[in-house]
This record gives C-alpha cells, sequence and structure tokens, in this order.
C-alpha cells in the first residue's frame, strides 16, 4: 500500500530543500594597535630617510663649494690672462694684399682682409643686426645664457634636428680666441671659465667689437669693416639696415653666403635677417619693407670679379714674404686693365655662346699686353667670372707645343742671317738624316707643295718645308738663341723638328715673345708689378719686376718680320683676324693632330695672344689656329681698341726684288755651292 506523504497525496516522501552556504574566508587574527606599519618602523624609515637627504646635502654643498672653488679659481687664472681688449681685436695669422688697376683702383684682394672697426663707432644698424641674428639677450646675461639653451633646446627638440645655437656673443669670443680647434664639449666645458673672465675684465661693447673684428666672413674679409669694404666699398659706419643683415648672415656659413660667390642666397639670408630685426624691434615695419624691396648689392669692384687669373699669377711675382706670406698689410700697384679684362673676357664668351656646341669642355685662355711686355688682361680658363684664387691658369701654367706659332723665331733667324722678305725659295719635299731617329721628311698641313715662292708668301701660307730649310741653313743653334733671348725660356728642341714648334711653351711666354717683335726687336718680358707698398705708407718696399729691355733683332730686320706678319692676316692663314679699321699683323699655330691651336698678334697699341685646346690633351675637331683662335682674337682686339685711332705697325716694306735661292732638288750643285757660302759666313750647316 502506497505511502502517502504528509499532505495527504500519494507517493515518495520529498526531503526538504538546503540553501547552499558559501565557505567562510579565513581571517587573519586582529593585530593590536593601528592597521598601518608599526610606529618603531616609520620612525625608522624617517630617520633612514634624513641621513640620505642629509649625505646627499653634504656632498651636494661641498661638491658645490669645491666646483666653485675651481671655477672661481680657473676664472681668476682666466682673468689674469686675458690680455687688453685692443690687442685682441686683430687675429690674423697673416696679413692681406690689395691689388691695384693701372689707374689706382682696387679690383682683387688675396690674404686675409682687415680694418679695424668697434661696436661703438660701426653702423647701429650693424650692431643690432648682430644681436638680432647671435644673441637676442647680449646685454642682459653673464656671458652664459640658461634662458637661451632653454629656448634653443624646445626648437631643435620640435624641429627633430639642431636648428639653433644657445652660444652667446661672449661664448663665440672665447671659441674664436681659445678653443677654434677644440671639440664641441670639451669646448663648452673648458670655455666657462673664460666667458665669465671676459664678462668680468671687458665691457660688452669690448667684448662686442672683439666679435665684429675676429669673425670671418668670406672672400679673405676678417671682421666687418673688410668685409663691407670687400662687398660694399665702404665703410662699416656707413652700411644700410639690407647691407647690415647681408653682413649679419654670413656669420652663419660665409662661403656658402658669400655674395661674390652667390648673391641671390645672400640676400636670401638677409632677409631672414631683417625679420628677425623687425620681431625684436630694431627695425619698423616701414623700415624693414623698404630693406626687403631694396637689398644690398656689390660695388661695382666687387661685382666685376675680375682679374682673378692676373691677381695669382703677379702674387707670384715678387718674395712671398711680401705678397703669399706677409705679415702685414700691403698695396700692390699693377698693370692691369680692367677695361681690356672685359674686352677679353666678352670676346672669349661670345664665341663659345655662337660658335662652339653646347657642353664641349674645349678650353681657351688669352693673354693682351703693351709692348713694352706689361700684362693688361689675362684670362686663365672659361667662365672667367667665377674665377677663384688658386685656379690653374692656363695662360701661365699649361705648357704646350706652338707650333707654327714658333716660326716666327725662325724667320727672325733667317732675315738676321741676310735673309730677305722676297727672297725665292722652293717648296718642295725634303727628307733629312736624324742621327738615332733615321730618315724624317717634314709635311704640309695641306699635303701639298707650292713650288717656287717668295719668303713671305712662305711664311704667309704657314708652309713646313721652307720653315725647316730656313732653320736648317741658319742654324738651330741661332734660331734657339733668338727664340730664349725674345722671352722662350723653356728648353727647346735640339732636332729639325725645331723649326715647327715642337717644344713647349706657356701662352705668356709667346705672346711677350711677340712684343719684343714689335718692340722694334728689343725683348720685351711679360711683366705686372708696379711697386708693393705698406697700406697707409707711401715707401716703395718693391719696385716694378719689368726687366729692361734688351736688342735682340735689329730694327730693320724686325720690321720686315712685322710686314711678314701683317701678310699673314691680310692674305694668309690668318685672315679671320682681320680688323676693320686698322692694321694688324700675326702667326697661327696648330700643332700634330690639332690638339694645340694658337693666334697670336699684334696692332700698333697692343699684343694679344690666344690659345685654344682641351685639358686632357683631346684632339680639337675641325679647329685650327686661323679657326677659333683667330677669330676670339679678332673679337678681343675690337673691344680693346674701342675709341682708340688707329696706330701704324712699325714695318718696313720691302722694295728690292729678291734672287732665286734655288731648291737642292732643282740644282744639287748650286745648292751645296750656295749652303757653303752660307755656312761659311754664318757658321751654320743644312739644306736649302
Amino acid at each position: 500500500m502506497a505511502r502517502r506523504d504528509s499532505t495527504g497525496r500519494g507517493g515518495a516522501p520529498k526531503r526538504p530543500r538546503r540553501t547552499p552556504t558559501r565557505p567562510r574566508k579565513a581571517t587573519a587574527p586582529a593585530r593590536r594597535g593601528s592597521s598601518g606599519p608599526g610606529l618603531f618602523e616609520r620612525v625608522l624609515r624617517f630617520l633612514l630617510f634624513g641621513l640620505i637627504v642629509r649625505v646627499l646635502w653634504w656632498l651636494g654643498l661641498r661638491t658645490a663649494v669645491i666646483g666653485g672653488i675651481i671655477l672661481g679659481g680657473a676664472t681668476l687664472w682666466a682673468y689674469a690672462q686675458l690680455p687688453e681688449a685692443e690687442a685682441l681685436l686683430d687675429g690674423r695669422e697673416r696679413g692681406s694684399v690689395t691689388l691695384l688697376d693701372r689707374e689706382g683702383n682696387t679690383f682683387a684682394w688675396r690674404g686675409q682682409q682687415y680694418v679695424t672697426t668697434r661696436a661703438e663707432t660701426a653702423s647701429p644698424h650693424l650692431v643690432n643686426a648682430v644681436i638680432a641674428t647671435e644673441d637676442r639677450r647680449f646685454h642682459d646675461h653673464f656671458g652664459l645664457d640658461p634662458i637661451g639653451i632653454a629656448r634653443a633646446m624646445a626648437a631643435n627638440l620640435r624641429a627633430g634636428r639642431v636648428v639653433q645655437g644657445g652660444s652667446t656673443i661672449t661664448q663665440q669670443v672665447a671659441k674664436l680666441l681659445f678653443f677654434e680647434n677644440t671639440r664641441s664639449l670639451e669646448r663648452h666645458i673648458k670655455q666657462v671659465p673664460y666667458v665669465l673672465a671676459m664678462e668680468a675684465k671687458y665691457t660688452k661693447e669690448e667684448i662686442l667689437s672683439i666679435y665684429l673684428n675676429r669673425a670671418y666672413l668670406g672672400a679673405g674679409a676678417q671682421g666687418f669693416e673688410a668685409a663691407a669694404q670687400r662687398y660694399f666699398g665702404k665703410s662699416a659706419r656707413n652700411v644700410t639696415p639690407a647691407e647690415a643683415a647681408m653682413l649679419a648672415g654670413l656669420l652663419k656659413a660665409p662661403s656658402r653666403y658669400a655674395p661674390t660667390s652667390d648673391i641671390e642666397a645672400a640676400q636670401g639670408r638677409a632677409e631672414v635677417i631683417i625679420g628677425l630685426m623687425e620681431e625684436q624691434g630694431y627695425l619698423s615695419r616701414v623700415d624693414a619693407e623698404l630693406a626687403r624691396a631694396l637689398p644690398a648689392q656689390l660695388s661695382d669692384a666687387a661685382s666685376a670679379r675680375a682679374g682673378g687669373y692676373f691677381a695669382d699669377w703677379v702674387m707670384s711675382a715678387g718674395p712671398s714674404f711680401l705678397t703669399n706670406q706677409t705679415s702685414e698689410d700691403v698695396v700692390l700697384r699693377t698693370t692691369f686693365d680692367p677695361r681690356l679684362q672685359r674686352a677679353a673676357e666678352t670676346a672669349l664668351a661670345e664665341i663659345f655662346s655662337t660658335k662652339v656646341r653646347e657642353g664641349s669642355k674645349a678650353q681657351a685662355a688669352i693673354v693682351v699686353m703693351s709692348p713694352d711686355g706689361a700684362v693688361r688682361a689675362m684670362v686663365g680658363g672659361r667662365n672667367t667670372g667665377a674665377a677663384q684664387a688658386g685656379q690653374f691658369n692656363r695662360a701661365t701654367q699649361a705648357l704646350r707645343q706652338p707650333g707654327s706659332a714658333f716660326k716666327p723665331f725662325v724667320y727672325a733667324a733667317g732675315l738676321m742671317a741676310g735673309m730677305h722678305p722676297l727672297d725665292m725659295v722652293v717648296d718642295s719635299p725634303i727628307t733629312l738624316n736624324v742621327p738615332g731617329s733615321g730618315p724624317w721628311s717634314p709635311q704640309n698641313y695641306t699635303r701639298e707643295y707650292l713650288g717656287e715662292i717668295t719668303l713671305t708668301e712662305a711664311f704667309r701660307e704657314s708652309i713646313n718645308t721652307v720653315a725647316v730649310k730656313v732653320s736648317e741653313q741658319v742654324g738651330r743653334t741661332r734660331v734657339r738663341a733668338i727664340a730664349q733671348d725674345l722671352g722662350i725660356e723653356r728648353p727647346l728642341a735640339d732636332g729639325p723638328s725645331l723649326a715647327l714648334g715642337v717644344s713647349e711653351a706657356t701662352l705668356l711666354e709667346l705672346t711677350g715673345a711677340y712684343a719684343g717683335i714689335l718692340n722694334q726687336g728689343q725683348r720685351s718680358m711679360p711683366y705686372g708689378v708696379i711697386d708693393l707698398r705698406l697700406k697707409g705708407d707711401n715707401t716703395v718696399l718693391m719696385g716694378t719686376d719689368r726687366q729692361a729691355p734688351i736688342p735682340v733683332l735689329d730694327p730693320e730686320a724686325a720690321g720686315m718680320l712685322v710686314y711678314m706678319m701683317s701678310e699673314v692676316i691680310a692674305n694668309g692663314t690668318g685672315q679671320r683676324a682681320q680688323l676693320p679699321d686698322r692694321p694688324a699683323a700675326g702667326k697661327t699655330g696648330t700643332t700634330q693632330a690639332a690638339r694645340d691651336a694658337w693666334f697670336i698678334g699684334f696692332t700698333g697699341d697692343y699684343v694679344a695672344g690666344v690659345w685654344m685646346g682641351y685639358d686632357d690633351n683631346t684632339p680639337l675637331s675641325g679647329v685650327t689656329g686661323g679657326g677659333l683662335p683667330a677669330e676670339i682674337w679678332r673679337e678681343t682686339m675690337l673691344r680693346v681698341h674701342e675709341g682708340l685711332p688707329p696706330t701704324p705697325l712699325p714695318m718696313v716694306v720691302p722694295e728690292v726684288p729678291g734672287t732665286r735661292l734655288p731648291d737642292m732638288g732643282d740644282d744639287p750643285v748650286a745648292g751645296n755651292i750656295l749652303q757653303q757660302v752660307i755656312g761659311g759666313i754664318f757658321g751654320a750647316s743644312g739644306l736649302y
């Protein structure tokens, strides 16, 4: 029988439901007293912390005291070492050379230019520009500027690179005076006592004056006075806000921002400085806008940048202790003529821009001089406007074969030996036996032979066979002697090829030798120095480097040679050099494989020489001395003679008909007899 639950219903009785209980957490026995660290522990910690603080304070205080004593001692030592401010203004290792042209005007500078200036007398615009650029709190700090350092660090962090320095002007002066070659970190540590000593010993104006005189500002200018005169032709007392800003802008990078190198970069940097001056209250808005609208410009002398090659050459003319290594400031008066220099430079640029293919690496050089050897202009290579001190000078340093430009010395020897411009000669093949080399047969440029012609025609057409015959007949010794006496100082060849210009010479040497021909046969050595004096002193320390003229050719022989050279331009290989309003004389020259092309000639007033070729001896393409060199010469002389009346050439026009001197190939017996006669008279032997 089924059980009933308590409710009287059938079924198994239900168990009572239990509510689940969570296990109780074990609780730590309660501590007596406070719930935090014990009193003893707190006291111990406090005592330990205090002890550490006291130790650190003790160490810091004593370190500071010791550091202060060391710094103070170092500052006192530096103070005692510092000379008077006046002695620190000029810090150059050597002096300067100011070069004057033939009219007494400055055209170039060498060495470290320097003229004293002071903060009190310099233009206020210049002082303000320097302070605004380099140290805006200059008058408010003690040589070290924590605010400036913090500002620079913040600017550099924002930019992610170094864009601003925190050095004060005093620190920069210390660097210029004592630590210029010291590493940055070491310098910053070592310069602290010097900075403090300078601030203690010198006034702010004296520190600024040292800076204004010591700073290098490009183009050899040491200090702001020298820079103002170098770039603007005026004193630092008189510079405008725009000029002051350009000068101050040079402090960041003198070579990069030198206006003689890149005037646009210099003006852009100056505009930044003008903005700083306006921002700091040194310029009103109107003055700042005016300075931006009218940026600084170079003086005429500085912008011309003429005579760089000439200046380098003439600096080597005197003793180094008075020129390149001078410890004084000297003034060098020269023969340089800026008008003629511009004539040569523009002529060269004109020909290369109109008649030479773009991108050509061909080079050229020009020398212009007076008949007495006074060098008036010199172009040592293309792009002469950018010529800087020390560049390779192709007019004075390049040794090249003159080719047929050497022939005037051969014919001069012939004329001195009694030959006549109208003597008849025969242009025909010739073979000479050269000891050690065997047979040698010179050929004409055209590979053709003209037969019976006059000596003048042979010279006019630059006939090689006749030149060799003349040289062999009068003797190579006589040819070499005349060339050397006229100014070719290099060793000359011994063999028969001497007559064809295989010996090397410079353009300056050749042009000077031609000047001797124009100068009635008297040697005219090139010279460029008139005198040298100390700056501000009229005492001549060194006179001219001109050498006294030496008779080499008799006037009649020289006059006949001038006539023959005039025929080269009038009717011969140099016709492209003809001038429209005056007579001229000259000679072309082209070396083997056309590695060098020359034209050298003169009027009654000036001598000019032109060389053209490649620096690496690559042959010229389609160029001979009668081509582009003759055209460069013509363009140069057209400009050189602008406004000058024509001057006649000192030539002797031959009037007596010549007699035929037979060629050996036509009449060997007559040739041998004539050779023996001339050899007996002149001590020479050879073939004619």
